[in-house]
């Protein structure tokens, strides 16, 4: 046994710092480590379970981006073991789901080990997420998720208004951008991020932990974004009902929370912090 809750499974050949690690606490469960991070978890028996919190956050954006059971054209920027494709696949089926990540042996190795829904209709492209998305067509997506980590960080090429506008450029009208912002006290990159955002977008929100809001603790923001109203009321419901709540943060108190932030440039970007020693340990 390792961590609380997961035990070593035989490990398949695979690119060096992955691990694929079995679930005890969850038949059927799988953890993906890469270089000790835990990157992702699937449920290959129920996909409709994310265990990470900000997952489940960024599920309910995909749960109010279209009535229930719509089926949506979506774009993943990183893929880990493709967790959020998995949950779209079986929640919406019929939709077509684009995945860009960086590493092809990381994704051969999730196929083989972890199967896909049957009948899924996910295309997995092995590319940088910023070039990836360059490559896409205007208004060819109903949501733009963006979960991409080297090592512990978050590249500095997507945390910028230019990366930002590429994604409004692909996104069709009232379309969502969602994405994970990895940051703790005293959260200068999240709310530049939120200022980032804000200068491509009318309307933006947080959904995150109160104390990681707070400047508590490390964690992930999840970052909403549109060019139209966003589902706010929908937000807060949801994320009242998780077995972690978090806060869903907008308007006015975004602007307090955004304060002073500047947006980022890409002349200017710089990675998200390193993230401190143990807040991986489960």
């Amino acid at each position: 046994m390792g961590r609380s809750g997961v035990e070593d499974a035989e490990q398949p050949e695979g690119p060096p710092g992955v691990e694929l690690l079995a679930d005890a606490d969850r038949d059927g469960s799988w953890m993906l480590l890469v270089d000790a991070t835990p990157q992702s978890h699937v449920d290959l028996a129920d996909p409709r379970h994310l265990e990470f919190e900000y997952v489940r956050r960024m599920g309910h954006v995909l749960d109010l981006a279209a009535e229930p059971g719509a089926p949506l054209d979506v774009v993943h920027l990183g893929g880990g073991a493709l967790t959020l494709p998995r949950y779209v696949s079986v929640t919406r089926p019929g939709s077509r789901q684009r995945v860009v990540e960086i590493d092809q042996r990381l994704t051969d190795l999730v196929r083989e080990r972890l199967p896909l829904p049957r009948g899924a209709r996910i295309r997995v492209r092995a590319e940088d997420a910023r070039v990836g998305l360059a490559a896409l067509r205007d208004r060819s997506a109903d949501v733009v998720v963006t979960d991409v980590f080297s090592g512990a960080r978050i590249p500095a090429h997507l945390t910028s208004t230019e990366f930002v506008a590429e994604a409004r450029r692909v996104l069709r009208p009232g379309g969502l951008y969602a994405g994970n912002v990895a940051d703790g006290p005293p959260l200068r990159f999240a709310r530049a991020q939120v200022a980032t955002l804000r200068a491509v977008f009318p309307h933006v929100c947080l959904l995150a932990e109160p104390g990681t809001l707070r400047g508590r603790r490390f964690g992930n923001l999840v970052a909403v974004a549109s060019d139209a109203e966003l589902p706010i009321d929908g937000f807060v419901r949801r994320c009242a009902g998780d077995p972690m709540p978090a806060r869903v943060v907008h308007g006015g108190d975004l602007s307090r929370f955004a304060g002073t932030s500047r947006p980022v440039h890409d002349a200017d970007a710089v990675d998200s912090p390193v993230p401190p020693d143990g807040v991986f340990s489960r």
